[in-house]
């Protein structure tokens, strides 16, 4: 056995000096074909390279940032109960494909295009101007690759409503919310601060959209539930508040690392270019920052409920992640890794508090999308002049202050639009059968539900 060994090994030697020869005769005979010198052959366009690795990153980026919307699937659909499994599969996919096409038609032009200064850009179909490759010449990145990143963003706002509301929303009313949200209002808003508004002019500061995607997504779900209403059954007489138990923790942790993973493209993309040693080194640092932040997300009120409950909170430690990544959004680049940490600490401590806050004031939010979203995204907006001498906490505040103002009052309209006129709430009888039957007449788990 142990001569076989030693001839196996030998065999594996000689089979490598074979193809280490083989490479350097065939790349050296084709670099230096025809008496050609190495230093003979072209050299790439600076500009060139630069497009490139630009248009990588916004792609790269992009679908992670799109596969967020399997972790937002995935978080939903484990803390909602198996009764209601479907709606929320159906609400994700739609709410991603029309934010999309309103996108497109709408939205994106109206968020960038002469803005200006201003308040909004035009209401025009977005088109990449791109009729032949010339037309690239001298440019920084493909304009179809920085569409298809600003829409995936888009998309993770109108998410962020979606698990607020999740088991008593009527499917179609909630689509027409997310067509006017993804259309018209959140490029409105994001105008002011990505699309060089008067509150860009001012200078605040949002790197990545800690209030431009995750507050106004927060808002718009808080305006929601409360026109909404809870869940019947969730708080008693007393003020109280029942828990109604997901259907499956596995099934949202997986949601939350999907979410963790896919927020690399989220705040490593938003550095908007990969072309040079301080860029790429930047997006590094970003991508450390991200992580890091998240963990702190998910220590801080980990230890924090032992010390309290007694007991360690998963639904605190699932939401601590999410609301690490949203607190070093609106700054993923200045902080140090210790300072990330922290950042993310707070924000997942101020989520696990805000979660307790809505069962005490009787706002039901399925999945802590508001405490997650909308307070950590309060919070990591603030907190960016700490590590960015640039900012000032008085335009942070103005600029939290103007996202949130419009939100509310423009959200809380078409909410009430909605359910004056086509309605939004599923019946008592329906939302105690379950919505999956109700509205599309499937069953998420049917081996489990008898067929009387």
């Amino acid at each position: 056995m142990l001569i076989s060994l030693i001839f196996k090994l030998r065999r594996i030697k000689l089979y490598r000096l074979i193809l280490t020869f083989i490479n350097i005769i065939f790349f050296s005979g084709f670099a230096l074909a025809d008496n050609h010198q190495v230093s003979d052959l072209p050299i790439a366009d600076p500009v060139e390279i630069s497009f490139v690795f630009n248009t990588f990153l916004f792609c790269i980026g992009g679908f992670l940032v799109m596969w967020m919307a399997a972790g937002f699937t995935m978080l939903e659909a484990g803390l909602v109960r198996s009764k209601n499994t479907v709606v929320i599969c159906i609400k994700n996919v739609g709410l991603f494909s029309i934010a999309g096409v309103a996108y497109y038609l709408i939205g994106y032009n109206l968020m960038y295009d002469g803005v200006d200064g201003g308040f909004f850009g035009s209401l025009s179909i977005w088109s990449s101007g791109v009729n032949d490759v010339i037309d690239l010449k001298g440019t920084d990145y493909a304009p179809a690759s920085d569409w298809f990143f600003q829409m995936v963003f888009v998309a993770t706002t109108a998410s962020i409503v979606s698990g607020a509301l999740a088991e008593r929303i009527l499917i179609w009313p909630f689509f027409g919310f997310v067509l006017i949200l993804t259309a018209i209002l959140y490029p409105i808003s994001g105008s002011w601060q990505w699309g060089g508004g008067w509150l860009s002019e001012m200078g605040f500061s949002d790197f990545a959209g800690s209030t431009i995607v995750h507050s106004v997504g927060g808002w718009a779900a808080l305006t929601g539930a409360l026109i909404l209403g809870a869940r019947n059954g969730k708080f008693n007489e007393d003020g109280t508040a029942n828990v109604m138990a997901g259907q499956s923790i596995p099934m949202s942790t997986l949601g939350v690392w999907i979410l963790w993973l896919g927020w690399f493209g989220f705040n490593g993309g938003s550095q908007l270019a990969l072309g040079t040693y301080e860029d790429a080194n930047s997006v590094a640092q970003i991508f450390a920052n991200t992580s890091m932040a998240a963990a702190g997300g998910v220590l801080a009120p980990m230890i924090l409920s032992r010390i309290v409950d007694g007991k360690t909170d998963v639904g605190a430690t699932l939401n601590g992640a999410i609301a690490g990544l949203v607190s070093i959004t609106a700054e993923p680049l200045t902080p140090s890794i210790g300072e990330a940490i922290i950042i993310g600490g707070i924000g997942g401590i101020l989520c696990m508090f805000g979660m307790k806050l809505l069962d005490k004031i009787k706002i039901d939010d399925v999945v802590g999308a508001i405490p997650a979203h909308l307070i950590a995204g309060i919070w990591g907006t603030l907190i960016v002049p700490f590590t960015n001498s640039d900012t000032s906490y008085g335009i942070q505040i103005l600029g939290i202050l103007a996202f949130g103002l419009f939100t509310v009052v423009t959200t809380s309209i078409i909410w009430l639009v909605l359910k004056k006129t086509v309605g939004i709430r599923a019946s008592a009888e329906d939302e105690e059968y379950g919505l999956d039957m109700t509205e599309a007449g499937a069953k998420g788990y049917p081996e489990y539900i008898s067929k009387n």
